[in-house]
């Protein structure tokens, strides 16, 4: 809590956490810094990973999406293409086959994956785009996000606009940074990880306790 004078008035402001001018133009620097290397990175990924995307699935080689960013600001994020064209027309339906309260959509054998297909006996077959997921290959365009300052290297990350429709108040206060490539909660085993709440308690930790230190250790 800290008291500031607006235009006459005494106000008291109250915030999770404070980073200070310097702490973020340092963090903002770092990303600058970082993105331009990742998106060189990207441009060679691209060319190994492009053919391979479009012999699988004929289409764009990039998708890009609505997200959800630091205080509600919407944008569009950038990954290689690891599912099928249609795949968020199938999701509608997936839906009803899952439990969980649509706050986070994950799906063992998610057949709009490319190649990802259920055997007759219920195990499953793993294709490109589980490869590509399994090994974050397509996250690498958001660096480009990170250069426009749309997100950050480390930090939470952007939920869909209807996973951002269903938050409840304590929910949203994970987006009061600018979302990230990665964070606290994908460093802490984000595929062991589906309670959402536990999602929103790491994400509200690494608020609370950040520091420049805490996202190199991340």
């Amino acid at each position: 809590q800290f008291v500031e004078h607006v235009g006459g008035h005494t106000v008291l402001t109250t915030s999770i956490s404070y980073a200070t001018p310097m702490q973020q133009f340092i963090k903002r620097v770092t990303d600058i810094v970082g993105g331009l290397a990742g998106c060189t990175i990207t441009g060679i990924l691209f060319i190994i990973l492009a053919p391979a995307i479009f012999i699988a699935s004929p289409g764009p080689v990039f998708f890009t999406q609505e997200r959800v960013g630091m205080n509600g600001k919407r944008f569009r994020i950038y990954k290689f293409r690891s599912m099928y064209m249609d795949a968020e027309e199938r999701k509608k339906e997936l839906m009803e086959k899952i439990h969980g309260d649509g706050l986070m959509f994950k799906m063992e054998g998610d057949p709009r994956i490319i190649g990802c297909k259920v055997l007759p006996d219920g195990s499953v077959k793993k294709g490109l785009g589980n490869f590509i997921r399994d090994w974050s290959l397509d996250e690498f365009p958001q660096f480009f996000n990170v250069l426009k300052g749309d997100m950050s290297l480390v930090g939470t990350r952007p939920p869909t606009v209807d996973e951002w429709e269903r938050y409840e108040p304590h929910h949203r206060a994970r987006l009061a940074v600018r979302p990230g490539i990665t964070g606290l909660w994908q460093v802490s085993g984000r595929s062991k990880i589906t309670d959402f709440e536990e999602v929103v308690k790491l994400d509200t930790k690494y608020i609370t306790e950040w520091s420049m230190g805490l996202d190199i250790k991340i």
